[in-house]
């Protein structure tokens, strides 16, 4: 009996140490995933807030020599002049800073206080983005959200704006849109605007994309309950995709019934082949314009040629030449130029969206209409997957 109870006590004992065991080895592996997976979250947070921000360059075009920064009212921000900080704030009685060139420096003006520094950032006051409100003197103001810096460039300043890229999106489809586009319309030039965000960064060696129309338009973000930013909101990082690869989506105005292919129009071939699709709407309803040039204006001019139109409209005036799609007549010394469209013509047909919206069409089909073969996908910001990869998301 004495051997039967010791026996069952040593039993006893074994299951009660593999129980032990069997608790340790859970906690432990428990622990592990938690801390894999709070590492999968911080290195996951990371890359998606690097990639998820855009750096755009902003009045470039009046190329200043002095700018305005000055607090949005109820915020304040804080100027980082090298070593100093100043807070900027309404309440305090100091809401704005003057920043000019000062031979290879930059000098910020706050009341009487002047200082000087290489480059100046601008912020909230924790260094998260700040509304602040940029301006060139006498010349544009904006409204921005974001981080600011400013630095001198040949004799000129230079200012990157770094933001979300989602008000990135809803302020490029407030610059671009018509105003009277319906919503599936907004959607589908929201999710266009996204994807040649995601697709062409880095188009300047200062900063990712300028704000004209040489990379996208883009104004001061609209509003939270304006149509553009809904429209920015409902399609959430959602990117057209080609080969399992986000395209720079190109959009035009108006095309002549028909878009056209870059090659069409003397451009280069790109990733995704840009396929002539009907557009019914411009078609039944096309945007007729009509010009004069005399013969010596007219040296470069060539129809179905893209890079000479801009050359005329840059010397010119942007509304000289609308199109590719003209024919001319001469009469002496002048020409006179009868034309159909507005734009390059290749990509999304804005007027055409519009017509598909009011008939019916939801965001996709016009997206799958102007952009055969593509698909759209789930675009967080992640690393690429391999060409060929399935990993992204499809939404058809």
């Amino acid at each position: 009996m004495q051997a039967n109870i010791t026996r069952d006590v040593k039993t006893r004992d074994v299951k009660i140490q593999l129980v032990l065991i069997a608790i340790v080895a859970t906690v432990i592996v428990f622990i592990f995933i938690e801390v894999r997976s709070a590492q999968g979250l911080v290195e996951s947070t990371a890359v998606d807030a690097s990639v998820a921000e855009v750096r755009i360059g902003v009045f470039g075009l009046f190329h200043p020599r002095r700018l305005t920064v000055r607090a949005s009212s109820g915020f304040a921000v804080v100027v980082h002049v090298g070593a100093e900080s100043i807070v900027l704030e309404k309440s305090s009685g100091v809401d704005s800073a003057i920043v000019s060139i000062s031979g290879a420096n930059l000098t910020a003006t706050v009341g009487a206080r002047s200082v000087q520094a290489s480059k100046i950032i601008v912020t909230g006051r924790s260094n998260e983005p700040a509304d602040f409100v940029l301006a060139v003197p006498e010349k544009i103001s904006r409204h921005y959200h974001g981080l600011l810096e400013i630095k001198p460039t040949a004799g000129t300043l230079t200012a990157v704006v770094t933001m979300d890229r989602e008000t990135a999106v809803a302020s490029v489809v407030a610059a671009e849109a018509a105003p009277d586009a319906p919503f599936e319309a907004l959607k589908a030039q929201a999710v266009a605007t996204r994807s040649y965000f995601v697709a062409t960064r880095g188009r300047h060696h200062e900063f990712d994309f300028c704000d004209t129309t040489h990379c996208q338009f883009l104004r001061e973000a609209p509003a939270l309950a304006s149509a553009a930013a809904r429209a920015a909101a409902a399609t959430r990082d959602l990117v057209l995709a080609y080969d399992s690869h986000p395209l720079a989506a190109m959009y035009t105005r108006s095309c002549s019934g028909r878009t056209h292919t870059p090659a069409e129009v003397g451009l280069s071939s790109a990733a995704y082949p840009y396929y002539s699709v009907e557009c019914r709407y411009c078609r039944e309803h096309p945007s007729r314009w009509s010009s004069r040039l005399s013969t010596q204006e007219a040296t470069v001019l060539r129809a179905s040629d893209e890079n000479a139109r801009l050359t005329i409209d840059r010397r010119l005036g942007w509304s000289t030449l609308p199109s590719n799609d003209f024919v001319v007549n001469k009469d002496r010394d002048q020409l006179f130029i009868d034309g159909i469209g507005e734009g390059h013509g290749i990509g999304l047909c804005q007027a055409g969206a519009k017509a598909m919206a009011r008939d019916g069409a939801d965001f996709r089909q016009i997206l799958r209409h102007y952009f055969p073969d593509t698909t759209i996908v789930a675009w967080p910001g992640r690393t690429l997957p391999q060409r060929g990869s399935t990993q992204m998301a499809r939404i058809r």
